[in-house]
């Protein structure tokens, strides 16, 4: 299960009468709330204007790429209707895929049958039979699509699902839960760009940081514990995150039940779609930082159905990824590693 667990520490007014000049906007998105904090230092254009804004964005992504929303672009394509789509759309579907073949299909967009079977919640009464995973697989993955949608758009600029399909006869529905997000952060931080803001916090579930607080020091954001039942952010901070000031993308994926056991094998509650099955694994959760939070969220779902060994030597790997994993121990002992450039605080 996918569970963002960061948390903004920094509690400061934000007003006109802020030295710096920032200000605070929230609204509605995706399900939740959303907070981006800014200075308008040498920003001429209205804070009214800036909210309308991002008010566009977010509606625009979720008209596009809601899975949740019945009318979205991606519903209306998902039940087979042809589509004209836009750059949103495509976007995304060529980031999706470039991460899909990089993580081998760790990370994999169109394996909706898959998670359709598993549902949320499932118990160790509850896990499908096999002939239902094989068939599950069968009609899921990428792998059984085009690498990328502008191949196979019409003259007019419209998409058929049928054309995007070169594997078998039924589309995979996509689903962006694991990306869009993160990806989101990066569109409203683009924009805040455009005006010529560099310091800024956006918090759309997932986390895009960039320059200093209203204090003058960077940003910090707490990591919650991923113990059963915290949802609450900021009950149980496992530490304290500190930015560096650059453009940073922060995003944890969590397992928040751990695991259950059936037949004395542990399965945690990240689906692994090249299995049909949960990971096997002790990591509960993994933060990661990189300079995109469309990067930072697809990465730590990769981390999450890696596992502890493989996900920690793909930090190590990366010169341009930091990361924080919190894994079980023996018995309910939870541990933590941290990559060498993680800046965490306790």
């Amino acid at each position: 299960m996918k569970r963002s667990i960061l948390i903004l520490l920094t509690a400061v007014l934000f007003s006109c009468t802020n030295p710096r000049g920032y200000v605070a906007l929230q609204g509605y998105a995706q399900g939740g709330t959303y907070t981006v904090k800014f200075s308008r230092a040498g920003v001429s254009v209205p804070t009214e204007e800036i909210h309308a804004a991002i008010d566009s964005i977010l509606q625009r992504v979720d008209t596009t790429l809601s899975g949740y929303n019945k009318g979205s672009m991606l519903s209306r394509f998902n039940r087979g209707e042809t589509v004209v789509p836009n750059d949103l759309f495509l976007d995304i579907y060529d980031f999706s895929r470039g991460y899909f073949e990089a993580s081998d299909g760790a990370l994999d967009v169109a394996a909706g049958p898959v998670f359709d079977i598993w549902g949320f919640g499932f118990t160790a009464d509850s896990l499908p039979p096999q002939s239902r995973v094989d068939s599950a697989l069968s009609v899921s993955g990428m792998k059984r699509l085009v690498p990328s949608l502008r191949d196979v758009l019409q003259a007019d600029g419209s998409l058929r699902p049928q054309d995007v399909i070169t594997a078998g006869e039924a589309l995979p529905r996509l689903n962006y839960n694991a990306v869009a997000q993160g990806y989101t952060c990066d569109l409203v931080a683009a924009y805040l760009h455009s005006l010529g803001i560099r310091d800024m916090l956006v918090d759309i579930g997932e986390i895009f940081c960039e320059g200093v607080n209203p204090a003058g020091s960077p940003w910090s954001i707490g990591v919650d514990r991923p113990v059963d039942g915290n949802n609450s952010p900021g009950k149980d901070l496992d530490g304290i995150w500190q930015s560096s000031g650059g453009a940073q993308g922060v995003v944890t994926s969590g397992n928040y039940r751990k695991f259950y056991v059936k037949d004395g094998q542990k399965y945690g509650h990240t689906l692994d779609p090249r299995t049909g099955y949960p990971a096997r694994d002790s990591l509960l959760s993994a933060t990661v930082v990189t300079a995109s939070a469309a990067d930072a969220d697809a990465i730590a779902t990769w981390a999450m159905v890696l596992g502890f060994e493989k996900a920690r030597a793909l930090l190590l790997d990366r010169k341009d990824l930091e990361g924080y994993l919190i894994y079980a121990g023996d018995g309910d002992e939870m541990k933590q590693w941290a990559s060498p450039g993680f800046n965490l605080k306790k």
